[in-house]
This record gives structure tokens, C-alpha cells and sequence, in this order.
């Protein structure tokens, strides 16, 4: 893996539109991808995870929503500013995506063939017996047997599994440098999770793929990712690389998830949950935006906006006062939304 960033997001802002009122739904936030990292996202819904995936492939609807402030820089090139024609260029070829859903996401009338050469086709100049061939190398590189035949299947006769190898497929279709993977486990069975993890994995090894997972699932992330950020209402609270933040957490929302993992080794009367909820985008005003749901919050917390501050370990910030009081200095990481 590269030291180089493939892609920087920087200071990113981006809100919606709700009558008169500007909502904001991702609020400052900045990160870089390597070449070759898996890179994970957790966090509970409404944390801003979907929106910052969706900004960085730009397909955040507009009107609504809107990028107020920031930048997206992939491969050296700021894509704030590109007209949808340029995003076309990139979208599908540089940058993929694999949804949630892959029932939703292919479309039920036409077949996996027909489907799959569309997207080839789109980005590339191959001939028609080209891009067939390019079609069955492709599902049998995320494992599925009999290729050739699935290509004259229709959604709804695959598993579930399958439907979300083809829609990996067809993400890799053009050997992106980017592949931004949201949620592609949730609706799966465990067994297949793990299979579809470790296709993952694999596809990143042997084509360098750059991967960013989107998941409220930690143990999906302790699982493949080599670096993780943990994002609340719309903010990052921590960063750093897996081993350092699932063994010692330093924000109490990170503790919070790692505390609702259900551990199989002890017996519990009850699951921890973290209590309350998370805010609404825009109705917290001033202080953090976590103290109302942490056991640890003191004065400060409810007045004023916590900066990410860096630890002691080499990567990893956190964006609580705590950590600020128990290293007695004001190291901040120089973001300060």
C-alpha cells in the first residue's frame, strides 16, 4: 500500500435545503484514502456516513443539497466544481459504488448480461463479443459459478449474495481506482457477509483497489479495514487505524459502539444501547454534539464545540474535551468544526 492519498476530502460542508432553514447533514469533515487502504465509516444512521459516500461520487441531489464549503481532490484534481458530464467521465470508471440494496439497485426487466455489458460499454470501446467476454471474466473474479449462464438471468432468480456479486461486478467493471462500498452487507445473512468481506478483501490484494466501507457494523471493520473514522451528527469524533481505536477508544461514542458489540464469550442479561438518540441535523447549536447522550460530559461539553485533537499515538485524534483535560495542552488537530 502507497502513502500517497488517492482521495483528500477537505473541510467538507454539505446541507440541505428544508423550506427556508439550510440543514447541514455533513459538517467540516476531512480524511484522505490511500492507494490500496481499506478505509471504514461507522457510525448509527443520521451520522452524515451515506451523505459524505454520496458527495464524493457527486450524487447529492441539487436542489437540495448542496456542497457549501470544502473540496473532493481524487487523484489530484478538485471535483467540487465539475459540470454532471465530467462526473459521468469519473462516476462508474474512476470512483464505483455498491449500494445498499442490490435488489433496488439493478433493474428487474432486464438481465444481468444486458445489465453488466451496459455498464462495460459506457466506459469503455470494446467491440460487442469484447464486452462479453469482459462480462463473464468479471463474475467469475467475484466467484460466481457458471457465469456465462447468470449473464441470461434476471435479478430476482439470483440469492441475495449473488445479486450483490454482480453489483460488485459491475462496480469493478472498469477497474476503478476508488470503490465506495455502503452498507453492502446489511441485508445479508451472516454466512454470506463473510463471503462477500472476504471477496473484498481479495479484489483489493489483486487489483489495488482502493476501498471505503460504509458500516454501523464494528466487527465488519475490525474484520478487513486497516483504518477507521467514526463519525456522530455529521462530524468526525475519532480516526486512527483499527488496532488503536477498537483497543483503546478514546471518545465515549466510540466506547459506546465497541460496548453494543454483542460478545458471545460472556453471558448478559441485556445488550448495552447507547441511550437516547441521534440529534436531528441542525438542532444542536452550541457545545458537543454528543454530550446530551454521554455519561462522561461535564460544564464545557454543553458550552463549547470540541476540536480533534491528536493523541499520543501516531494518526489517531479525537474530538472530545476529555482527552484535552487529561493531556493538560490544547493539542488540536488543526480542524476545528
Amino acid at each position: 500500500m502507497s502513502n500517497q492519498p488517492i482521495l483528500q476530502i477537505n473541510d467538507l460542508k454539505v446541507a440541505f435545503q428544508s423550506g427556508k432553514k439550510s440543514v447541514p447533514a455533513v459538517d467540516g469533515i476531512s480524511f484522505e484514502l490511500k492507494k490500496g487502504e481499506i478505509l471504514g465509516i461507522v457510525g448509527e444512521s443520521g451520522s452524515g456516513k451515506s451523505v459524505t459516500s454520496l458527495t464524493a461520487m457527486g450524487l447529492i441531489p441539487s436542489p437540495p443539497g448542496k456542497i457549501e464549503k470544502g473540496e473532493i481532490i481524487f487523484d489530484g484534481k478538485d471535483l467540487t466544481g465539475l459540470s454532471e458530464k465530467d462526473w459521468r467521465k469519473i462516476r462508474g470508471n474512476q470512483i464505483s459504488m455498491i449500494f445498499q440494496e442490490p435488489m433496488t439497485s439493478l433493474n428487474p426487466l432486464f438481465t444481468i448480461g444486458n445489465q453488466l455489458k451496459e455498464a462495460i460499454s459506457l466506459h469503455t470501446k470494446l467491440s460487442k463479443a469484447e464486452v462479453k467476454v469482459r462480462s463473464i471474466e468479471l463474475l467469475r473474479l467475484v466467484g460466481i459459478p457458471r457465469a456465462e449462464g447468470i449473464l441470461q438471468e434476471y435479478p430476482h432468480q439470483l440469492s441475495g449474495g449473488m445479486r450483490q456479486r454482480v453489483m460488485i461486478a459491475m462496480a469493478m467493471a472498469c477497474n476503478p481506482k476508488v470503490l465506495i462500498a455502503d452498507e453492502p452487507t446489511t441485508a445479508l445473512d451472516v454466512t454470506i457477509q463473510a463471503q462477500i468481506l472476504a471477496l473484498m478483501k481479495d479484489l483489493n490484494k489483486k487489483t489495488d483497489t482502493s476501498i471505503i466501507l460504509i458500516t454501523h457494523d464494528l466487527g465488519v471493520v475490525a474484520e478487513i479495514c486497516e483504518r477507521v473514522i467514526v463519525m456522530y451528527s455529521g462530524q468526525i469524533v475519532e480516526q486512527g487505524d483499527v488496532k488503536t481505536i477498537l483497543k483503546d477508544p478514546q471518545h465515549p461514542y466510540t466506547k459506546g459502539l465497541l460496548r453494543s458489540v454483542p460478545d458471545l464469550r460472556g453471558k448478559k442479561d441485556r445488550l448495552y444501547s447507547i441511550p437516547g438518540s441521534v440529534p436531528a441535523p441542525g438542532t444542536i447549536k452550541k457545545g458537543c454534539r454528543f454530550a446530551a447522550r454521554c455519561a462522561e460530559s461535564f460544564g464545557q461539553c454543553h458550552e463549547d464545540t470540541p476540536a480533534l485533537y491528536k493523541t499520543e499515538k501516531l494518526g489517531h485524534v479525537v474530538r472530545c474535551f476529555l482527552h484535552a483535560v487529561k493531556e493538560g495542552s490544547d493539542q488540536h488537530a488543526g480542524v476545528t468544526s
